[in-house]
């Protein structure tokens, strides 16, 4: 049949706010002009974020009643330890309690100030967690990973060529590791080809660079790989995935994406000193190593949930949703960086929003229009995500100006996306009333989740 059909039924339902524009604006007002901070019950079709926010499936609740509870050595965390070891391949395995912890404490105990972490593009928590040590996250996505419109395939690779000139200009000893983020969230959710993986890895043996994966989307990206990549399309996407993982010293990994479940994560190494480090400052932080910071029923539906993201029925079912979106908005001329990335639409709000500049934030302008107009939440991924400070008090802007509409997995059906089709459809066509913002208080790290704005 042409119609791919969700790979499952729904037992369960969750009533939908419907609200009013009216009230929907008097309820932006109360967060400042900041979706992040508008009550979930405020909001009818929720995209800002696929972290967490995804249901999940009957055997991962009938998993969590399974949960072992006791503190150290758990039977739950045996059977999590046993699969991600059976997908990574890695000696060492550490929950945590989600990725941004792994990525703290794997900053805190590899990185000094001044040192340098390539990337093909850091995400924000990513990025923070290094800078916040007092080291350098440089991205170095390829040329056409940069261009918003091309349709060429795996355009999350990291730029070999940049990352060599890198290692020889700066030197290997100031890079401790170098990270690839499957799939390239901040650059448009693009996948990245198991051939980029393997040459980088080459690469950084050849310097003593070790390599990290940022996995959190891991089996998206290997779904990417089957469909698109030569040599791949006979092979399970576990297969895939282990291939992907042969190639990495060790991985990060929020397990409230690919892994299904609404909370958790780990870190994974083959070093023992990295190890050892690790364990030390996670039991100061986190918990026991043995369930760093989650609950036995946490690590059971984790492992459950691991393992269904990696059923080919459901990644074609949710690769033919965010494709279907995307399609039906290009179809109305709103601007999507292409080919659509495996867990979200992204608008180029810098083009949405022609009449606005950087400094007037234009993405923040479309996530409130979205919001408005509909009840839609969804992200902003430019200058307030991605801005940087200069010296004389300006503001550098990001390389783009995106939208990022997440969707939750195994939530949403297709009236819904419908929904947010018509939404969006709205906003194009009254476009030019979209206002520019400014920030009027912010932290100093990881800004767009508490910032303040007000509408010119």
């Amino acid at each position: 049949m042409r119609t791919i059909i969700e790979p499952f039924r729904i037992k369960m339902t969750e009533a939908l706010p419907l609200t009013t524009r009216e009230a929907r604006a008097a309820r932006l007002a109360f967060a400042h002009n900041n979706v992040f901070l508008l009550a979930a019950e405020d909001v009818t079709i929720d995209l800002l974020t696929d972290s967490g926010t995804g249901a999940m499936s009957d055997r991962q609740w009938a998993a969590l009643m399974l949960g072992d509870e006791s503190y150290a050595g758990s039977r739950s965390w045996r059977n999590f330890e046993r699969v991600v070891r059976d997908i990574t391949g890695f000696k060492h395995i550490f929950p945590t309690h989600q990725g941004r912890a792994a990525e703290r404490i794997l900053a805190a105990t590899r990185l000094k100030a001044k040192e340098i972490v390539p990337n093909n593009s850091h995400f924000d928590t990513t990025r923070a967690n290094i800078e916040y040590v007092g080291a350098q996250a440089v991205d170095l996505l390829t040329r056409e990973g940069r261009d918003l419109y091309s349709e060429q395939r795996f355009k999350g690779d990291i730029d070999l060529f940049a990352l060599e000139r890198l290692i020889e200009t700066e030197g290997a000893q100031k890079i401790p590791f170098c990270m690839i983020t499957v799939t390239n969230n901040s650059g448009g959710g693009q996948p990245v080809s198991m051939q980029n993986i393997r040459d980088a890895k080459q690469l950084l043996k050849k310097h003593g660079v070790p390599l990290i994966l940022d996995a959190c989307r891991f089996a998206e990206n290997a779904y990417f790989i089957k469909r698109h990549e030569a040599g791949w399309s006979d092979k399970s996407l576990i297969e895939i995935a282990r291939a992907m993982f042969s190639f990495a010293d060790g991985a990060t990994m929020s397990a409230k994406k690919d892994g299904l479940a609404n909370i958790g994560g780990f870190f994974g190494c083959h070093d023992d000193q990295w190890a050892e480090d690790f364990r030390n400052l996670l039991i100061l932080t986190e918990g026991f190593p043995t369930y760093g910071g989650l609950a036995g029923r946490d690590l059971e539906a984790i492992a459950v949930g691991l393992m269904e993201a990696l059923d080919e029925d459901y990644q074609r079912y949710r690769h033919a949703t965010v494709d279907y979106l995307a399609r039906r908005l290009m179809e109305r001329g709103v601007p999507l960086v292409r080919p659509p990335g495996g867990h979200a639409v992204f608008i180029d709000a810098a083009a949405f929003c022609s009449h606005l500049s950087p400094r007037d934030y234009p993405g923040i302008g479309l996530v409130n229009a979205l919001y408005l107009e509909g009840g839609v939440r969804a992200v902003e991924l430019g200058s307030v995500m991605f801005g940087k400070a200069r010296p004389g008090g300006d503001e550098e802007p990001a390389a783009h100006e995106l939208v990022r509409l997440a969707l939750p997995r195994r939530v949403y059906t297709q009236s819904h996306f419908d929904y947010v089709i018509e939404v969006i459809d709205a906003v194009w066509r009254t476009r030019d009333r979209i206002r520019p913002h400014h920030i009027v208080q912010q932290a100093p790290f990881l800004r767009h989740f508490t910032a303040r704005f007000e509408a010119a």
